[in-house]
C-alpha cells in the first residue's frame, strides 16, 4: 500500500494539544461537563488552548469562549482547576451568559508539562488518547473535578491511574455510553473519547479538493484514494492522507466502520464500481457516488450484474449530495458534506431524499 506518512485521525483537539506541548507551549483543556436547556454544545465537548493564544475546538457557540480562555490563562500559570458555570439564574445582569438561554458547566484544567509544571492533567494521558483514537479505538477518561485524580481505560484492560483513584472505579467504568458527572468526594466527570469520524474519498478530483477541506474543518479524518499518482499529490491536497492504490484494495485495507463515510467521485466506472462493490460490504454509515440520475441508474445495473444485492444497492446515495442546485465544485462539495452530516445525525432532510433503484428507467 502506498500511503502518505500522516498519522491517522489527526483532526481532534487532543492532537493539537499534544503538538503544542511538544513545541514547548503550555496547554489547558476545557470540557463541557453538564448542560441545561438549549445548550449550544453537548456534554463532552472539548476546547484546547495554548499559552500563546492558539485555540482548537469549542464549548459554546462563541458566547463564553473568551471568558473560558481568560480563566485558562490563570490556570496555566498555576491556579487550580475550576468549574465555570454559565447561564444560571443566579448570575448577575452583566455576567457572561448564553444567548440561547441554556446552562453550561465547563471544567478547565491545565496539562502538566515543562511549560506548565503545576498543571494537573497528565501529559502522558494526552499521548495515550491521541494514540488510541488514532488507531480508531475509543478510550474512557475520568477526571476528578478538583484535579486530584485521573483515570484512562484503553481497550478492556489497559487502565492508567494518576493521583487518587475513585472508590467506585469498577462501577464508573461499567457504563461507557454517556458522559456524566458522578457525585463523590470529590465529584468526577467520566466520558468516552471517541475517534474522529472518517471520510474516504475515491478520486483526487477538483470536487475532492473542496470536499476534503470542508470535511477536515468539520472534524473528519480524510483520506484521498486514487491510483493516479499525478492527481493525488500533496500540492493539491495539503495536509490530507493520500493512498495511490486501487480503490477496492484500499477500502478493504481501511476496513470502514460505522463512523466512516465513503464518497466515490472519479466518475469513471473502472474506479468507482469496484470501490462501491467493496464499500457496501462494510458498515460505513454513508456511501455516495457522483453522477447524474441516468448515470447512477446505469451504475446500479452494472453493480447488480456484479452480484451486489438490492439491499446493498439501496445504501448508495446517488446522485451524491443534497439537491440544492449545486453547479460549481465548491457548491457540490457543500451539498455532499451537508448530506453526510444529515445522515450521520439522522436528520429528516436526509431521510426525505429518494434515490434511484436498478428497476428505474436507465435512460432517464
Amino acid at each position: 500500500m502506498t500511503t502518505s506518512s500522516l498519522p491517522t485521525r489527526i483532526n481532534s483537539p487532543w492532537s493539537h494539544a499534544l503538538r503544542w506541548m511538544e513545541e514547548g507551549e503550555s496547554v489547558a483543556l476545557a470540557t463541557v461537563i453538564a448542560t441545561g436547556g438549549r445548550s449550544p454544545r453537548p456534554v463532552g465537548s472539548v476546547m484546547v488552548m495554548a499559552g500563546n493564544g492558539r485555540v482548537e475546538g469549542s464549548v459554546s457557540g462563541g458566547c463564553v469562549e473568551a471568558d473560558v480562555m481568560s480563566n485558562a490563562r490563570e490556570i496555566m500559570m498555576g491556579d487550580a482547576p475550576r468549574v465555570l458555570t454559565y447561564g444560571s439564574a443566579e448570575m448577575g445582569l452583566w455576567s457572561v451568559g448564553l444567548a440561547c438561554g441554556g446552562r453550561l458547566d465547563v471544567l478547565v484544567e491545565a496539562v502538566q508539562s515543562p511549560s506548565a509544571p503545576q498543571g494537573t492533567f497528565p501529559m502522558d494521558f494526552v499521548r495515550h488518547i491521541v494514540a488510541t483514537t488514532g488507531q480508531g479505538r475509543p478510550a474512557i477518561l475520568g477526571c476528578a473535578l478538583d484535579g486530584t485524580g485521573h483515570i484512562l481505560l484503553e481497550g478492556e484492560n489497559d487502565l492508567l491511574v494518576s493521583g487518587a483513584a475513585p472508590e467506585n472505579l469498577s462501577a464508573m467504568l461499567q457504563e461507557t455510553g454517556s458522559a456524566r458527572v458522578i457525585a463523590g468526594a470529590p465529584d468526577w466527570f467520566v466520558q468516552t473519547v471517541r475517534p474522529s469520524p472518517r471520510l474516504l474519498i475515491v478520486g483526487a478530483v477538483h470536487i475532492a479538493q473542496c470536499l476534503s477541506d470542508i470535511a477536515a474543518r468539520s472534524g473528519y479524518d480524510v483520506t484521498i484514494i486514487d491510483p493516479r499518482a499525478g492527481l493525488a499529490t500533496p500540492e493539491r491536497f495539503p495536509g490530507v492522507r493520500l493512498m495511490c492504490d486501487w480503490p477496492d484494495e484500499a477500502l478493504a485495507e481501511l476496513a470502514p466502520d460505522a463512523s466512516t463515510a465513503i464518497v466515490a467521485l472519479t466518475h469513471d466506472s473502472k474506479l468507482d464500481d469496484p470501490a462501491l462493490c467493496e464499500a457496501v460490504k462494510g458498515s460505513a454509515f454513508y456511501i455516495g457516488a457522483l453522477g447524474s440520475r441516468g448515470t447512477h441508474a446505469k451504475r446500479l445495473v452494472r453493480l447488480r450484474e456484479e452480484g451486489v444485492e438490492d439491499a446493498a444497492l439501496a445504501r448508495i446515495r446517488g446522485p451524491v449530495g443534497l439537491p440544492i442546485g449545486a453547479i460549481e465544485a465548491e457548491e457540490i462539495a457543500v451539498s455532499i458534506m451537508a448530506d453526510i452530516v444529515a445522515v450521520r445525525r439522522g436528520a429528516p432532510l436526509a431521510q426525505g431524499v429518494t434515490w434511484w433503484s436498478p428497476q428505474q428507467q436507465v435512460g432517464a
